[in-house]
């Protein structure tokens, strides 16, 4: 399916037109149309065009095609059609509630609370102008949006703290973002980046990897699955293909992608028959294994190679879960009614044939694939048993042959074993599956959070998501540790649904292991030991205990904590207590994506201690689309995101927290003025006594966001305690020197500059970061200020390393107020 339908807001009385277009090999002859999943009488035509005239309410609800053709048929994603009644308002003037959380000096009422209301507008789509045509090209669109902001001046120790809340919302122009998918490429074995490899979207070439194995592929519009598929030059890996979850509200995803290395070659007779096992590493029983008969070798030609053959077999074994990441697509192929449906592996392989003298390609065909029924651990999945191979271009699966119980062969062999035998040829495709399609669906709900306090309104958007299926669990009769397939999804305002197999007879007939990644940080689970919290799990009991959950640390504190798994239990229709989540049948996709917070889930949150943003002008580093232009928004540019940190040494018998307080320094509509405040502690040295660094963001100095001018914004760095200055980097002393005006830095206790304009080298102890997805440009940036190196992300903690600016302190004495609260209260004149 190249082009999907696109969700429409219409008034009743309008007219909406809907397209879709789909490609194959024969060419789609014949396209239906499906309203709620209902057939629409007389919609079968030759092109994918849906015309409604005179919009009535009744008609409102998704709308998808269907394409057909000789090789089989493809389904569209639905597409949301809303009709409002004339004069009904689809975005209402009045904001929704939005709480931030304010400095911890600025308690809002008796009970301490210090969460303020600043609104929001929700980015729900407007009507589109009934003059505009109505056709099948990408609408300009209307969406809701905020249409004036108001400032607040919040109380706040004994002064006030300016504060931009949102007044009223409309309908306006639909922002249109970039939407990106980031990340590094690297050799699954050994961590070796691919160095200059091909990035293929479909049969198109987009780009190549950097030197570190990093990409960058922004997605086309209208995309539903981003296939993309890396090559090394070099062919040492095998090729990867992959589906990349991606935010459509824009923005950067960020991904690491593993690539197999391909398994070393051996010397086959091609005039002779040869077996190549499939799944012996690590001494294991063959899962099965590839014949190949005499005269099966073919140069492109046609003509038969009887030669030495190189032949390479690398084959993903689903007994060693460390192997899922380097699975190629998401396991999925399109049924005979179109829809995409999960497959459940039994293994993968990719085959490589080449001449042994020239290494030119070879083809093979026929070959024979034979798997042994004994690896076959669910004994249904042996009558459903095929092979498939990989469409590169859609990411898809397309069955080559059904395996059937081998009829002929060795009897001392068939006593033995029994073998499930499939042929096939081996031409343009070389990377083949043995699967089998499995029905027993259900999905997880998943969300995550910036902290441990669990809040509705601080969850995290952008986050990824991974789902490993594991099978079978503890009572099957081998109990293998091993996965089924992978998947991945991008948390929303509203968390993510992951699509996991699951049974309603055997609860722990499939495990799901899970996973979430933000910007490359890995999340944390909520702990299973010492003791099981349903409250902080996210679950209310009895159906927890029916899950299993257990974090990964629960038997070995030593492991990360950054996973959980539990028993995929299919919810008991009749049991009340199992149909409000965190798992919901197949049918009820929509019912898990609209589920309220208070509905059971599972939860992932940030490990951020004693660390603390705020913003004059609210914005939401995981969602893109709250970025409102101002001039006192601390991320200028939606389409970038800039990202500046300077390094503190201290030098005392503790960790600190250090403040930066960032306002308009040169900007005639900024001077003076707050953009925000950012807090962060110190960490310790581990080799130097009495020693600790922070690395603490600030606004970067840069054009606002009308770009017109730029401001060196004035930024202040104030560690709490009594702490005094006692040396600047003297590489940014003569940077500041030499590009006046100078801050005042008459106080010993603080160090002011006016931020630098340009990028400057680690050495300035200043780490500045460009990227299209601010927690990336963040993490990036914190990363190379505490290694004190300009390339690389590792957090070891060296405090002496490219250092700006060094504080010696003491402990502070009682009855002092410290130079941290003075600074918080000083008017904007001061």
């Amino acid at each position: 399916m190249v082009l999907q339908p696109a969700a429409r807001v219409r008034e009743a009385g309008q007219d909406v037109t809907f397209c879709c277009k789909a490609s194959g090999t024969p060419a789609p002859q014949k396209y239906y149309w499906y309203h709620n999943g209902t057939l629409l009488e007389g919609t079968e035509r030759s092109s994918g065009r849906l015309a409604l005239r005179g919009l009535a309410p009744e008609q409102a609800g998704t709308y998808h095609c269907k394409a057909s053709s000789e090789a089989g048929a493809i389904r569209s994603a639905p597409a949301q059609l809303t009709v409002l009644a004339p004069g009904q308002q689809s975005c209402r003037a009045e904001p929704e509630p939005s709480l931030v959380e304010l400095p911890s000096e600025c308690p809002q009422d008796a009970n301490g609370s210090r969460y303020y209301n600043v609104g929001r507008c929700p980015a729900s789509p407007c009507p589109g102008d009934p003059s505009e045509p109505s056709g099948c090209g990408r609408e300009s669109g209307l969406c809701c949006g905020v249409r004036r902001m108001e400032l607040r001046q919040v109380p706040c120790a004994g002064s006030v703290l300016p504060l931009k809340v949102v007044a009223e919302c409309g309908c306006g122009p639909c922002a249109q973002p970039r939407v990106l998918v980031q990340g590094r490429v690297t050799a699954a074995d050994t961590g070796e980046p691919l160095r200059f490899g091909h990035i293929f979207l479909g049969a198109r070439k987009v780009g190549i990897t950097g030197y570190q194995g990093s990409f960058t592929i922004e997605v086309p519009p209208d995309t539903q699955r981003l296939v993309t598929r890396f090559v090394d030059g070099q062919q040492r890996l095998v090729d990867a293909v992959k589906v990349l979850p991606f935010d459509r509200r824009g923005g950067a995803v960020y991904q690491e992608v593993k690539m197999l290395r391909k398994k070393e070659p051996v010397e086959l007779d091609g005039g002779r028959s040869n077996a190549i096992p499939l799944g012996d590493a690590s001494g294991r029983e063959p899962v099965g294994e590839l014949l190949l008969p005499a005269g099966t070798f073919l140069k492109p030609s046609g003509e038969v190679f009887n030669g030495t053959v190189k032949a390479s077999v690398t084959f993903v074994d689903p007994r060693d879960v460390g192997t899922a990441s380097t699975a190629s697509s998401d396991l999925s192929f399109a049924d005979a009614e179109g829809d995409i449906v999960p497959l459940r592996t039994y293994g993968m392989f990719a085959v490589d044939f080449r001449e042994g003298a020239s290494g030119a390609a070879l083809q093979a065909g026929p070959v024979q694939v034979r798997m042994d029924t004994g690896q076959v651990w669910m004994a249904e999945h042996l009558q459903k048993m095929k092979l498939w191979s990989l469409n590169p271009e859609s990411g898809l699966w397309e069955e080559e042959a059904v395996l059937r119980p081998d009829e002929g062969g060795d009897r001392r062999k068939r006593e033995e074993r029994t073998f499930l035998v499939g042929n096939l040829e081996i031409r343009e495709r070389r990377l083949f599956n043995l699967d089998v399609p499995e029905d027993r669906r259900c999905f997880v709900k998943v969300r995550a959070y910036s902290n441990e306090k669990f809040n509705p309104y601080e969850q995290l958007e952008g986050v990824v998501v991974n789902l490993i299926n594991l099978e079978p669990q503890p009572g099957f009769p081998s109990n293998p540790r091993a996965w089924g397939r992978f998947d991945s999804a991008v948390t929303g305002a509203n968390g993510a649904c992951l699509p996991a197999f699951c049974d309603a007879r055997r609860p722990d007939a499939y495990a799901a292991l899970v996973t979430a990644t933000l910007g490359g940080e890995e999340l944390e689970a909520v702990a299973s030991s010492p003791k099981l919290n349903p409250n902080a799990v996210g679950v209310a009991q009895p159906y927890l205990g029916k899950l299993g959950y257990r974090r990964s640390d629960h038997e070995d504190a030593a492991l990360k904590k950054t996973a959980f798994q539990i028993n995929v239990a299919k919810p008991d229709p009749d049991n009340a207590d199992e149909n409000n989540g965190p798992v919901y049948s197949y049918r009820s996709l929509r019912e898990c994506e609209e589920a309220p917070v208070s509905a059971n889930h599972l939860r992932f949150y940030r490990v951020e201690v004693d660390k603390y943003e705020y913003n004059v002008v609210p914005f939401k580093e995981s969602d893109v689309t709250s970025w409102t232009g101002d001039y006192l928004a601390w991320w200028p540019n939606p389409q970038e995101f800039r990202a500046c940190f300077i390094k503190v040494r201290l030098e005392g018998p503790r960790e600190y927290m250090v403040r930066s307080r960032n306002v308009g320094g040169s900007h005639p509509r900024t001077r003076g003025q707050l953009y925000g405040l950012r807090d962060s502690r110190s960490v310790r040295d581990p080799l130097l006594g009495d020693t600790s660094g922070a690395c603490v963001e600030f606004k970067c100095g840069g054009m606002l966001f009308d770009q017109s001018l730029a401001d060196r914004t004035l930024v202040s760095v104030v560690p709490q305690g009594s702490c005094r200055r006692t040396a600047i980097n003297a590489l940014l002393r003569d940077y500041l020197s030499r590009h006046p005006p100078l801050a005042d830095n008459n106080h010993t206790g603080a160090f002011s500059m006016l931020a630098p304009l340009d990028p400057l080298g680690h050495n300035y102890g200043i780490y500045t970061v460009t990227d299209q997805n601010p927690r990336l440009a963040k993490e990036i940036a914190i990363g190379r200020c505490f290694a004190g190196t300009s390339d690389g992300f590792s957090r070891e903690m060296r405090a002496g390393e490219g250092t700006a600016v060094t504080f010696e302190c003491q402990e502070r004495p009682e009855g002092r107020e410290s130079l941290f609260q003075r600074l918080l209260s000083a008017p904007a004149e001061a």
